[in-house]
């Protein structure tokens, strides 16, 4: 057992729920930023871009079109380099996980695939025996890239179907009972994705996987966008604009060291998000799928996702940009403000609990 320990020790194996659901999440989510989003954003502007004359504007836009899908193409891959980064995988290691990346996330392929969560669970394990191989023969170059490719492709059969049935499954649950009940599921789902957000786990990869859409994806936007605008508003007294900047645009992970200190200082934004949530649903009836939803206003990624959804299913009009200002930033900002406010004056919330 001491031997097993030491060896894991030497190669850097750090078998534990931070590992896997903070570190390794958390680079899922940096390559699904890097590929997915920045793909629907790019073909987004290009669709904007082409509509106006000119030789010029039209293949700049189908240049930007180009980039958009491919990037969004290499998804899988991008999710395994990140993973494989977060997990401190050698180079080699590093540019199998690609590879089994790219896989994972399209099999078994038509009408469902895995989708980041089957590249999650493949390419860590893929990259933990590549690292535990690796350097370990004279013929590391031939021995690495076999196991851990062998791993991820084997982790991936066996799993990458259930996981797509899964998925598939409760995101279509999760959308049928929105349209069904989209008050109380308004609540529910802009909480739930609001909380997932601000701790260091990937909302944006839960979505993803779960192919959140329509309207649940409206409410779980107005979640994300109640954690981060309104811990940027309720903690304007310490932070001032930078807090705003780093938390609004940013994200409201920042906070978690003060939630751990003081968990009630998290109550104003999440009763922000049970208020959006429905307003969302109900009132505008705001859609978005997938990463965009999980995002929030990061890089105003979520607005923007949003706003790309709602043109491309013909229902952006002026009550859909009224409601995104409203439920993304206008909502969460006063509602936060004003029951902050009244915990800091009931003495629940004291001057510093959210110093960044």
């Amino acid at each position: 057992m001491g031997k097993t320990k030491e060896f894991l020790k030497k190669k850097d194996i750090n078998i534990s729920a931070k590992t896997y659901f903070v570190d390794a999440m958390g680079g899922m989510a940096q390559g699904l930023f890097a590929s997915l989003l920045v793909g629907t954003i790019l073909t987004t502007i290009a669709k904007y871009i082409g509509m106006v004359d000119g030789s010029f504007f039209a293949r700049f836009a189908h240049f930007l079109s180009k980039a958009g899908s491919m990037s969004s193409a290499i998804a899988g891959a991008a999710i395994g380099v990140g993973i494989a980064a977060a997990l401190k995988a050698p180079m080699l290691v590093m540019a199998c996980a690609a590879a089994v990346g790219y896989f994972a996330n399209a099999y078994p392929g038509q009408p469902y695939a895995a989708g980041p969560l089957g590249v999650f669970i493949a390419v860590c394990l893929a990259v933990e025996f590549g690292k535990a191989i690796s350097k370990e023969t004279k013929v590391d170059i031939l021995v690495t890239p076999l196991v851990t490719l062998g791993v991820g492709y084997l982790t991936a059969y066996l799993t990458c179907p259930i996981i797509a049935i899964a998925m598939n499954w409760l995101g279509e649950f999760i959308n049928y009972a929105t349209t069904m009940h989209p008050f109380v599921m308004g609540i529910v789902i802009s909480v739930v994705v609001g909380i997932i957000l601000t701790p260091p786990i990937s909302s944006a990869a839960i979505c993803a996987s779960i192919g959140i859409s329509g309207i649940a994806g409206g409410a779980a936007l107005a979640g994300c966008c109640a954690q981060m605008v309104g811990f940027a508003v309720a903690s304007f007294r310490e932070n001032k604009w930078g807090g705003v900047v780093s938390q609004g645009l940013g994200t409201s992970m920042l906070q978690m060291p003060n939630i751990v200190k003081k968990p009630v200082i998290w109550l104003p934004a999440t009763l922000a998000a049970a208020i959006t949530g429905p307003i969302a649903t109900i009132v505008f009836k705001l859609e978005c799928s997938k990463v965009s939803a999980g995002m929030g206003t990061c890089g105003m990624v979520g607005p923007i996702g949003c706003f790309s959804d709602m043109s491309a299913a013909g229902t952006l009009d002026a009550k859909a940009w009224i409601g995104m200002a409203v439920v993304c930033i206008i909502a969460p900002a006063i509602l936060s403000l004003v029951f902050s406010e009244a915990m800091r004056k009931l003495g629940w919330i004291k001057e510093g609990d959210m110093k960044l």
